[in-house]
């Protein structure tokens, strides 16, 4: 991790693979898992930065009410931290078979060194800011019989000290690599996310972005924007038909300076714009179990495969493919290599 001026100690540190040299290349070859370009996605170099969080489950059984309010009492069986936010996304692309680097602020607190030491594990290169002032971003989630009954959040917006150590961060690794991943929960990592965009295309590397909001301005430059249907609605209004949609979708593209924007649809699947017009694919026909952290499987699926050097339309199918695996499983999950045969 970096600490912020006056601190004591540190916490964490490099992961996994280092980033190694090359860009992307090619498409899939003999032997690959069904077409998915595991050998040019292994060469791929992937920042992510943004809100890293830690998602912490308590499973339990619930067998009555309490006496002191008509709530379920939940007998706590079982506890399980999962990495949440932005560090989610690195997971899903380290799992995925790509080298992951994942910037972002913690606090110095028990989540914040179990974020590091999760992102470890998981072959991340972590780089982390601490900020000693305020909490690591942590959603607590408690469930019963395998339904979530209860979530409670604890944030709050970082300081300046920690977003100027971000920044720093960000300056260094940027260049090496091929893609950069912006995953925006409107935390606060991400308040100087236009500077972030112009240091990128300085560097000549793409950035995509999973955004919040409505102020799609903040994103300009970036190379595709991902917001699922009711993001969209809120940057641009409802829509009547799908040509009212490819027209409102084109001209904020055209605004923004992208190359393309995909929409994530949920059961009616996902549909790219771009210079060539409109592309669709229908959802995967698979069970939804849990929604939570799909849009961070679908990001990381984008990343890898437009590192490895994809089209987009190629690009968003592996997503849409990754993203119908990931909804059948419980909470914020992954979707690996070997999977998505």
């Amino acid at each position: 991790m970096t600490r912020l001026p006056g601190e004591q100690g540190a916490a964490g540190g490099p992961g996994g693979a280092a980033a190694g040299a090359g860009g992307p290349q090619g498409r899939a070859q003999a032997g690959e898992v069904l077409g998915f370009p595991v050998r040019a996605v292994a060469r791929a170099r992937v920042l992510v930065a943004g809100d890293v969080m830690l998602d912490r489950y308590w499973f339990g059984e619930v067998d009555r009410i309490s006496p002191e309010a008509p709530v379920p009492v939940v007998r706590v069986a079982r506890r399980e931290d999962r990495l949440g936010g932005a560090a989610n996304v690195a997971r899903n692309v380290a799992a995925l078979g790509a080298q992951a680097t994942l910037v972002g602020i913690v606090g110095d607190d028990e989540p914040g060194r179990h974020v590091a030491e999760l992102a470890r594990e998981a072959g991340i290169r972590a780089e982390l800011a601490v900020d000693a002032g305020r909490p690591t971003t942590l959603k607590m989630r408690v469930l019963g019989r395998q339904q979530q009954l209860l979530r409670v959040d604890f944030e709050e917006t970082p300081g300046e000290p920690a977003l100027d150590a971000l920044d720093v961060l960000s300056d260094r690794l940027i260049a090496s690599h091929d893609v950069l991943v912006l995953s925006d929960y409107a935390k606060g990592a991400l308040k100087r996310v236009e500077a972030l965009i112009e240091r990128a295309r300085r560097a000549g590397v793409p950035v995509l972005v999973d955004p919040k909001g409505d102020d799609y301005r903040r994103y300009r430059g970036a190379a595709l924007v991902t917001p699922n249907r009711s993001e969209m609605q809120q940057a641009v209004g409802r829509w009547s038909d799908e040509g009212q949609l490819a027209e409102r979708a084109q001209r904020l593209r055209g605004e923004l300076g992208l190359e393309a924007l995909l929409v994530t649809r949920s059961e009616q699947g996902m549909t790219l714009f771009t210079d060539a017009g409109r592309d669709h694919v229908d959802a995967q026909a698979h069970e939804v179990f849990d929604v939570s952290g799909a849009g961070d499987t679908v990001l990381a699926t984008l990343a890898v495969t437009r590192a490895a050097g994809l089209a987009w339309p190629e690009a968003m199918r592996w997503a849409n493919r990754a993203g119908g695996i990931v909804v059948g499983k419980l909470g914020t999950s992954i979707v690996t290599a070997g999977e998505m045969s």
